[in-house]
């Protein structure tokens, strides 16, 4: 969509030269491109983020996905709905044993530097990303690949110019939903490869997406234009300026005063920012369908939180509705259990633990944590009953939880200390299991629970560290990839809710509330939508209308 730049020239005399140039004007407002003419101005939608696009390698886990979400695609699209529709393969067949999957890929696709895209260079990028399996280990199906690899086999055969042949060693059921994720299953052009792989880094940003990376200054903006030569219907937004702004109240003067456009995500709208321009002349909100959980999780190792019961207590002494209240206004429901009934194959009957105080206290006197007399806290052989919550120090949402829990835990005679890091500390700590209590989130759509619960079968995140001081941790495990690998849809659903009670009963997580994507915007943004994933902004299907 092209719009007219103001005229800036002065007003003619005459009345016939004026009609002529509001004709021109018109005629050239109108051109449906805009080369050529220094009258056409191109729609342009300035976003704003938290930080720096960072490394854009899709085949890495450092850059920012809504940018690789721009760029790069994949075999398959995940639709809003859950289910996969053809991108940049036209169709697939699955075996009947579910180990062999046949791609079909489209004949008139480039990376926008030229390179053509057939099943030379789909392979040149699963090579690369088998190549770096280690850093790929919440991914059964890179698991599934190599041991075809290991064994003799080819995991990743070109069949021909445009047939693509991907094995695994079991039937995995969710590895279409891998391969439409925002990462690492995305191509990038083979002329960008470090010494024939990516692991190492990449020499440029080039796929085969709608827009093109254009500009980056680091830390302070980024531009994106529509790839001209892009296979598919290119958007109506022809260039996306992403300005880099921290603070969030800087980002929402930012919005107000007209020098961005659109503030999207979970973690870059609090809910009384979302809930001020509900009603706010000249702004629109959107808000999503719950999309994963917001909780937090114990460590069962801890000397003092390795006792289940002390666990059931710090359960029933969460208030789930004031923490929905109170700090989200009621956009994030509160969360009864580690996965919302809506996702697939978590609509088991779990018993929610209620808030009640009294229970709570019971439950600490039972494992020997006594009030004593002139004590603030809850004792035990001399010991006080003292835990840490961790928080990433830049989430504004995790701070307030953590005060107010603190405050709440203390009602029960526990004493919570509350302990902030930046995001990077923050998350190596997790993965190290060196927390008593930190924050957690659930994948989301489309990665629960599958990649989730894959996820707690080894140190990727905090999971597995946690649940190291459980009995059934080895049998939880084994369960887990029964259920990614059974092509039994009951015996599945017997799986998925053995592991998914057993962490309820072991009170390893503890819900607080479901998240729900949310976005405000100038009301000139039209079509503001919700991928399946969490993580992406489509601002491909947006348009603006002056």
């Amino acid at each position: 969509m092209i719009f007219k730049r103001k005229n800036s020239q002065k007003r003619l005399g005459k009345k016939l030269l004026s009609i002529l140039l509001i004709g021109s004007m018109l005629l050239t407002g109108c051109s449906t491109s805009g080369r050529g003419s220094s009258s056409a101005e191109t729609s342009k939608l300035v976003y704003a983020n938290f930080r720096d696009l960072r490394d854009l390698n899709p085949h890495l886990y450092n850059g920012e996905l809504f940018a690789q979400n721009l760029i790069f695609e994949s075999l398959v699209k995940i639709t809003e709905d859950g289910d996969f529709e053809p991108w940049l393969a036209e169709s697939w067949k699955i075996s009947e044993d579910g180990k062999e999957y046949v791609f079909k890929l489209r004949e008139d696709v480039t990376f926008s530097d030229g390179e053509k895209f057939n099943a030379e260079a789909a392979k040149a990028n699963f090579d690369a990303i088998l190549d770096n399996a280690d850093r790929h280990t919440w991914l059964e199906s890179v698991r599934l690949m190599q041991e075809v690899d290991n064994s003799g086999g080819k995991s990743v055969e070109v069949a021909g110019e445009y047939e693509l042949t991907l094995r695994l060693s079991e039937a995995y059921y969710p590895f279409l939903v891998e391969l439409g994720v925002t990462r690492p299953f995305r191509f990038i052009s083979p002329k960008c490869f470090i010494d024939g792989t990516t692991k190492n880094g990449v020499s440029d940003i080039v796929g085969t997406g709608s827009y093109v990376l254009s500009e980056n200054h680091v830390d302070e903006y980024s531009i994106f234009k529509v790839n001209e030569d892009y296979w598919g219907e290119k958007p109506e937004i022809k260039e996306i300026e992403v300005k880099v702004i921290p603070d969030n109240q800087t980002r929402v003067m930012a919005l107000k005063n007209g020098e961005v456009d659109l503030i999207y995500g979970t973690n870059m709208i609090d809910a009384e920012t979302y809930k001020e321009f509900e009603s706010l002349d000249g702004f629109k909100t959107s808000i999503s369908d719950p999309i994963s959980t917001r909780m937090m999780i114990i460590n069962t190792t801890d000397e003092i939180l390795g006792d289940v019961k002390v666990r059931k207590a710090i359960q029933h002494a969460t208030d789930r509705k004031t923490i929905s209240e109170s700090i989200f206004s009621g956009i994030e429901s509160p969360a009864d259990t580690v996965l919302a009934k809506t996702v697939p194959y978590a609509d088991i009957d779990l018993k929610a633990y209620d808030y009640n105080l009294d229970t709570a206290k019971k439950l600490l006197d039972e494992a020997g944590w006594k009030e004593v007399k002139g004590k603030t806290y809850r004792q035990k052989d001399g010991k006080e009953l003292s835990i840490v919550l961790n928080y990433c120090s830049d989430s504004v949402t995790e701070k307030t939880i953590a005060e107010f829990y603190q405050s709440e835990l203390a009602k029960v005679g526990i004493k919570l200390e509350i302990s902030g890091e930046e995001e990077q500390a923050y998350r190596d700590r997790m993965k190290a299991g060196d927390f008593d209590i930190t924050f957690n989130i659930s994948w989301g759509s489309p990665y629960d629970p599958q990649s989730f619960l894959a996820g707690m079968r080894m140190p990727v995140y905090g999971d597995y560290a946690a649940q190291q001081g459980l009995k059934e941790k080895a049998q939880i495990d084994k369960t887990i990839l029964k259920a990614l690998t059974s092509t039994d849809e009951e015996k599945r659903q017997e799986y998925y809710t053995y592991v998914l009670t057993i962490l309820h009963e072991e009170a390893v997580y503890i819900p607080l509330t479901y998240e729900r994507n949310r976005a405000v915007y100038n009301e000139k943004v039209k079509n503001v939508t919700f991928n399946a994933s969490q993580f992406e902004v489509p601002m491909e299907k947006m348009k603006i209308e002056e």
